[in-house]
């Protein structure tokens, strides 16, 4: 159940109550695909750099080690050892990602393994089963990500298959809550708009989508080729049609100033794999905008990647011992980078929500975006 608390605008603040404890939005969910986040950080790291909601990938668990082989475990939950929310994604991005190894029929879709090339089938009702084994505290819709730019007559045809998809992901979800051996007989399921940039597709999906009365809505297919601008665009005109009193989720996006920009048009749940993914290769984030550690003028720098900032990495080293980490190739390296940058983004959230009981975003979105332009 989300319960909205106040809203700035159209920015909104609310509490999503879910089997596994009560999430604060806005959110952001830290990516851990495999059931870990790459760059060897542990559940109880996540606890400690202030994470609400892990998300793992249906598609990745379901090759390895196999989702019947997690529901076995006793679920993700016990399997990862971490108890609160999680976030499955449907396995729909993943065959977007896998072009020239699918083919898309009415039915589902039949792909290529990326590991060892096995031929496996995909569609709503598998998409729900894995996720039922996973047990995930929310499942997503399978629908279809269309890459940008896209033709508008397969974009309109896509998204019909994608409405008719969520339909029977709904019906598939009752059956397997209703199950006795459903390990959570509570998972929530959100659906997912899409549309490509065509603004009048958009709506209209997200009007059919809002009538399913579902748990949540997402946005997907952004972050796939548009602009910015295009992307903001697309979030002013869709979002007024999904329900106010419900989450939305904005998938796979983005930078601490896609977050601001999305949360001033009333989005409230986030992830993306750019705060690991980047900490991974030396780039770490800081009020003050993006920095490169590898850079020679951090060789004897003794002070922490951001003054003031509470993540392990920053309590107690400096950027020079880090850089020299990397240039030396350990993965402590890429840990301490990875955990302040989750610790960096989770904080951000967290003062984002701050702003909003305060009624102060937009004095807050305009000295945290100056802030990032200083380096």
């Amino acid at each position: 159940m989300y319960k909205l608390i106040k809203t700035n605008g159209r920015a909104k603040r609310g509490e999503f109550h879910t089997p596994h404890g009560v999430i604060q939005t806005p959110v952001f969910m830290n990516v851990g695909t495999a059931a870990a986040i790459k760059g060897a950080v542990s559940s109880e790291d996540l606890e400690q750099i202030k994470c609400q909601v892990e998300l793992s990938n249906t598609y990745h668990l379901h090759l390895r080690p196999g989702d019947k082989i997690v529901k076995q475990m006793g679920g993700l939950h016990r399997f990862m050892v971490w108890d609160k929310p999680i976030l499955t994604d449907s396995g729909g991005f993943q065959v977007f990602s896998l072009t020239s190894l699918r083919k898309i029929t009415e039915e589902g879709v039949y792909f290529s393994s990326h590991i060892d090339g096995r031929k496996i089938f995909m569609g709503p009702e598998e998409s729900m089963q894995i996720q039922s084994n996973l047990a995930s505290t929310i499942a997503m819709a399978f629908d279809e990500c269309i890459g940008i730019p896209a033709e508008r007559n397969y974009v309109q045809a896509s998204v019909e298959r994608t409405t008719r998809w969520l339909e029977r992901c709904k019906k598939e979800m009752a059956r397997l809550n209703s199950l006795e051996d459903t390990i959570n007989p509570r998972q929530m399921l959100f659906g997912i708009n899409q549309g490509a940039i065509y603004d009048d597709i958009r709506i209209e999906h997200a009007k059919r989508i809002r009538e399913m009365d579902l748990d949540g809505y997402a946005i997907g297919g952004l972050a796939v080729g548009e602009t910015h601008e295009q992307m903001y665009h697309i979030l002013e005109e869709v979002v007024p049609y999904l329900p106010v009193d419900k989450p939305t989720y904005l998938m796979g996006v983005g930078t601490p100033e896609n977050i601001l920009e999305a949360v001033e048009r009333g989005v409230d749940f986030f992830d993306c794999v750019l705060p690991a993914r980047n900490g991974r290769h030396a780039h770490v984030y800081t009020n003050k905008g993006k920095l490169n550690l590898l850079n020679a003028k951090y060789e004897t720098d003794d002070t922490p990647i951001e003054e003031g900032c509470g993540c392990p990495a920053c309590r107690r080293y400096t950027k020079a011992y880090i850089r020299h980490l990397f240039k030396a190739k350990e993965m402590l390296a890429m840990r301490l980078c990875v955990l302040h940058n989750l610790y960096f983004f989770n904080t951000m959230m967290e003062e984002i929500r701050a702003a909003l009981d305060d009624d102060k975003f937009a004095e807050y979105k305009k000295n945290k975006l100056e802030g990032f332009s200083q380096n």
